[in-house]
């Protein structure tokens, strides 16, 4: 792929052909995910979960997610770099929210930037689309509302969530956003979410008959040592195979077969006769 992907090639894809996007933290994660061909990455939240050791995303800084989409970027990734907005960065002003997208954009080189939630947030969609920064949404199990809904459960079950969450996505879609992640929500829902927007679905625990699939890195690649959701299928399992390696390596250290001679820098006899020959010997006391 030589072509950077842009934020109209995302949106045009409502018709398909079907979207992939992987989140990605650091530039050897996002050169990994660039060379296979996915078109997004999301520097998400979730390296609370996957890379701090969190129980929830609820403790990422702005100043973190700055770091991360900037370590991303140096990859010079051709897929569209999507970055979380944490907690607390656009919920007081639509102003504060123009402000800490742009570090985003500006010291973390975001090509867009996504944030949760629907109907209420749509002053601050509105505010940033105006700012020309383009801008993803995020509804059903929001991960940043995990306290409210007292914990990572599916939403949209009962009638009057499935029509609240609907009613959601078309606001936001109107506001501006140019795709929407769904995630955590009946397959029919999101089928009928799909088929009422004008802008990509993205699922993640949504079904098949979104416009598009998100999975985190870590649950595509099997190094995810915890308990795995429902939605998630494991395409490798690289942390058996991480972990044989690291074992290897134990294992000739102690046997001194690590490194071998192949291995190791060396001297021109020459010079090594020399450094030898002025050497005291250390004799015994």
């Amino acid at each position: 792929m030589s072509e950077k992907i842009t934020v109209p090639m995302i949106r045009a894809r409502k018709q398909g052909p079907k979207i992939s996007m992987v989140t990605a933290y650091d530039a050897s994660m996002a050169q990994i995910v660039d060379r296979a061909g996915v078109d997004m990455i999301l520097v998400g939240d979730s390296v609370a979960t996957t890379v701090q050791g969190h129980e929830d995303t609820l403790s990422v800084t702005l100043d973190q997610m700055v770091y991360h989409a900037a370590a991303v970027n140096r990859a010079r990734p051709h897929c569209l770099v999507v970055v979380d907005l944490p907690w607390l960065s656009y919920h007081i002003s639509p102003e504060e929210t123009v402000r800490n997208a742009g570090r985003l954009v500006q010291e973390g080189h975001a090509d867009a930037v996504k944030l949760e939630g629907g109907r209420k947030r749509l002053s601050v969609i509105k505010a940033l689309v105006n700012a020309e920064i383009p801008v993803v949404g995020h509804l059903g199990l929001t991960p940043q509302s995990v306290l409210t809904m007292g914990g990572f459960r599916v939403q949209g079950r009962d009638l009057q969530a499935a029509k609240d969450l609907i009613a959601d996505a078309q606001a936001i879609a109107q506001a501006g956003v140019f795709a929407i992640v769904l995630e955590g929500i009946p397959d029919s829902l999101a089928a009928l979410i799909t088929q009422s927007v004008n802008v990509p679905t993205i699922g993640i625990g949504a079904g098949a008959q979104c416009d598009g699939q998100v999975l985190v890195y870590h649950d595509v690649l099997g190094l995810n040592l915890g308990h795995l959701a429902k939605f998630v299928r494991e395409f490798a399992q690289l942390a058996h195979t991480a972990t044989e390696a690291l074992q290897a390596f134990h294992q000739e250290v102690q046997a001194g077969s690590f490194p071998t001679d192949k291995e190791s820098y060396h001297f021109d006899k020459t010079v090594l006769q020399a450094l030898q020959q002025e050497q005291e010997p250390v004799l015994d006391e």
